[in-house]
This record gives structure tokens, sequence and C-alpha cells, in this order.
């Protein structure tokens, strides 16, 4: 096997600290065009879909990627920016609202920069970079706050991947998940707290996360169980009863039961119940998406109305708030513990020099 070097290395390099934020992705545009390799890479990855591989191989080139590219650029559409996909603003906005804070703790010795996992700019395209510019230390935040294989686990093979073929593996640091982070409930908490000075509760607020199928939770995949604890410690931040919240799950895909109860299903049987209002929140969400305005901003919106619902109101996620922000900058200090920098390297290039080292 061949291994990658740094034929530009320089003892006299400084050594640094890495932080990489990285997200689900986007395509490159709301395109068909651009759609279908995104969609290939990310159903592709066996940590997404679990099911034997030649089998999929041909459910997805014969038949998906013939079909979803199509109807997924169209809802893409609904959500694309002058600046792009909103997914992308957002990540780059808390890579540089976290870059200016860290450099005022670490200054030139601290480099942040962020990944996608599917798409661009690629995990290994951005720790390659950071590891050219002399990142000796490397601590990778996934920016989900509750762990499952398909995303934080996705996240750090990508990541192994990549130093598998490396010849000098940095120091290296991941965080898998802050789902109970008193930090980050309590900015989730402010922020529909935030909601409610401008629009008052209304009769319920539901928890919504992505869903995934539930032979995962079968199998011992501990997402399930910390959405409801993200939702019960909000909850309870709030001082809501039982009775005034729920957790439920979006974005099912394919035909095999996933988590329940289905977001979807749940708001159009609520009017039903007496309940004529909601307001929804995804704390399983960093940055607004194409699932969060789309899905639960416009469809579910829709669903719920037309079956008799009188007010809906979706609540954002953190994005680049200050609170968010500042919450990550503390888990971030808080993984970095114990690591410092080296930008003076002069004494380690002439010993280096002096036993034959070229540079």
């Amino acid at each position: 096997m061949k291994y990658t070097g740094s034929p530009d290395f320089t003892h006299k390099q400084a050594d640094k600290v890495g932080v990489i934020i990285t997200n689900l992705g986007t395509p490159e545009a709301p395109t068909k065009q651009a759609l279908k390799p995104y969609l290939k890479e990310f159903l592709s990855d066996p940590r997404v879909v679990e099911i034997p591989r030649l089998l999929w191989w041909l459910i997805l080139n014969l038949v998906i990627l013939n079909i979803r590219p199509k109807r997924s650029a169209k809802a893409y559409k609904t959500v694309w920016g002058e600046d792009g996909s909103p997914l992308m603003v957002h990540t780059v906005n808390q890579a540089n609202a976290l870059r200016n804070k860290l450099q005022v703790q670490w200054g030139e010795g601290v480099v942040v920069e962020h990944a996608m996992r599917y798409g661009n700019p690629a995990i290994a395209t951005t720790v390659d970079k950071m590891l050219k510019q002399g990142v000796r230390k490397l601590l990778v935040l996934p920016l989900y706050p509750q762990y499952s294989g398909s995303t934080s686990g996705s996240t750090f093979d990508a990541i192994a991947a990549d130093f598998k073929a490396r010849r000098w593996l940095p120091d290296f640091r991941f965080v898998s998940q802050y789902c109970d982070d008193p930090r980050y409930i309590k900015a989730v908490a402010d922020k529909i707290r935030a909601h409610w000075q401008q629009h008052d509760k209304a009769a319920k607020l539901i928890f919504s996360y992505h869903g995934i199928p539930k032979r995962y939770l079968d199998n011992g995949d501990p997402y399930h169980c910390q959405c409801y604890k993200t939702s019960r410690l909000i909850a309870e931040n709030l001082g809501l009863s039982s009775t005034e919240y729920m957790t439920t799950f979006q974005s099912r895909f394919g035909r095999e039961e996933w988590l329940k109860p289905y977001t979807d299903h749940t708001l159009q049987g609520l009017p039903a119940q007496g309940v004529e209002s909601v307001q929804i929140v995804c704390p399983g969400f960093s940055s607004d998406c194409l699932e969060t305005i789309e899905e639960i901003g416009i469809e579910n919106r829709d669903y719920f109305l037309e079956a008799g619902g009188k007010r809906y109101e979706y609540i954002p996620s953190l994005n680049s708030d200050e609170a968010h922000i500042e919450f990550l900058q503390a888990l971030i200090n808080d993984n970095l513990q114990g690591w410092d920098v080296h930008l003076d390297n002069d004494t380690r290039q002439q010993r280096a020099m002096a036993i034959g080292a070229l540079k």
C-alpha cells in the first residue's frame, strides 16, 4: 500500500491544533444533474442503508437514481438562496464564527475548517488541507447532537479511511454526541422561550427528529433513546408537563418500518384529538436545511392545516446564533484540554538537520 506523504514538509513548520466541524452535506446546485452524484454518494454509504450490497446496488442504480434526483431537485429549489444551500451557508457561518472566537484564545495556533460527509468540501480534502498547514492535533466535531451510526459513525468512517492511507497521523479526538450537554439543552430551550415571547405558546410543542429504520434501534443504535432524552431535558428546562410536548420522527425513506411516531402522521391526527395549535422544533438539526425548511416548514404545515389545525409554527434551528456558537466553543475547549501548540520550531529544525534532515 502506498501511504500519503507531505513533500513540502519542513521541521521548522509550526505545530498547530485543528478543529473540523462537519455536517451531512449538500448538492452543488438544485438540479437533477447535481443531485444524482450527491445522492449516489450518500445512499451508497453502508452506514446509511444496511442492505446487502449487491441487492442495494441494483435498487439504487436501476431505480432510485433514475427517479429521486428530479424529485429532490424540485424540493431543493424551494430552499435554495442567493448564497446557495442553507445548510452550507449556516455551516460556513458557524465555522467562521468559531474560528474568530478560538483564534482570540489560541492565536495563529488553531486552524478551524468545515467539511461535509457527502459532497464538498469533502472530509479527506479538508483533513489534507489542515495537515499541510501543520496541524498535528486534530479534533473533529460532527454537528449531530444525537449519535447514530448513520451520521456520527459514518463521519468517523470517513476520517478512518483517510487516516488509513496517511504516513503521519495527527493526535486525534472525536466528539460522538452531545445530546444531554446542559449548555446545548439551555440554548435550544432559550430559543423556544424567545419564540414564545413573540408568539405565545401553542397547545402542543413537538420535537421532531430525523428518523432511522427501526431495525437500527433493534440492533443497538442509541439514537432513538438519545432523542427522547434530549426532548425530556429541554421540556424539563422549559417546565413543561408530559402532556404539553411529544417526540416524533420525520424523513423516512423506503418501505420498511422507521422510528415512530411519524411526524407527518402525528400532525395529520392531532386536530381530530382537539389540538388546533402546534409549534415544532428540530433539536437534532444544528442548521436549518431541506428537512427543516421544506419538510417541516412547508410540507408538514400543510398536513396539519388540511387536517383541521388552526395554527402551525416552526421554530428555527440554532444555526449561527450567538448562544449556539458560544456552546460549540465551550464544547471544543472541553475537548482541547491538555493540547498546546508550538509556533516556533527553529530548535527542532536545527536538531533534525544535525542528524541528516534536509529541511
